[in-house]
C-alpha cells in the first residue's frame, strides 16, 4: 500500500491516546509519527493511513503496518535496527538483547551494539509503525503514555 499520494502533514484525536495522532508524508512516505497534545493548525485529519492507525486503535483488528512506505532518514546501523523491529508481531514482545540478535551485523554480547539499539529506539522517527512498545526493555520514542497504552492494546 502506497502511504499516500499527496505530502502534508495529516491529524486526529484519540480519545483512547488521550492525544492526537500526527502523521508528516512526502514522496509517498511517511517521514514521522508524533503524538501531540496540539495538532499542527495545516493538519488535515483525512487520510487512509489515519483510518487504519485508528482501526488498530479501537482494537477491532490486529492492524499490520508493514507495508507501509516510511522514509527511514536514520544512520543505517539504526536503519537496520529499525527494520528488524518492524517484523515483530503484533502482541509480541523481545527484548534489547534478542532485537540485537535479530538485526544484520550487531552481536548481542557487545555492549555497544546494544547501545545502537537503544539508541535507535530512542530515535525512531515512526513510532507505531515501527512498533518499538515491542521491545520490553528498551525506550520508545512515542510519550510514555503513549508507550503503555500501545502495551495494553497489545496485551503486552
Amino acid at each position: 500500500m502506497e502511504a499516500a499520494s499527496e505530502a502534508g502533514i495529516y491529524a486526529r484525536e484519540s480519545t483512547y491516546l488521550e492525544r492526537f495522532v500526527q502523521l508528516g508524508i512526502a514522496s509517498g512516505r511517511v517521514l514521522s509519527v508524533s503524538f501531540p497534545e496540539h495538532a499542527e493548525a495545516d493538519a488535515a485529519n483525512d487520510h487512509p493511513l489515519l483510518d487504519r492507525i485508528f482501526e488498530y486503535l479501537e482494537g477491532v483488528t490486529e492492524v499490520d503496518f508493514e507495508d507501509v512506505q516510511i522514509a527511514l532518514t536514520v544512520p543505517t546501523d539504526q536503519r537496520a535496527v529499525l527494520e528488524a523491529v518492524r517484523s515483530i508481531p503484533y502482541g509480541e514482545q523481545v527484548s534489547v538483547t534478542a532485537l540485537a540478535r535479530m538485526t544484520p551485523e550487531l552481536d548481542p554480547e557487545d555492549d555497544d551494539d546494544l547501545i545502537l539499539v537503544r539508541t535507535a529506539l530512542d530515535e525512531n522517527p515512526t513510532p507505531l509503525l515501527i512498533p518499538d512498545h515491542r521491545v520490553r526493555d528498551g525506550p520508545s520514542a512515542a510519550p510514555p503514555a503513549v508507550e503503555q497504552k500501545l502495551r495494553s492494546l497489545e496485551g503486552l
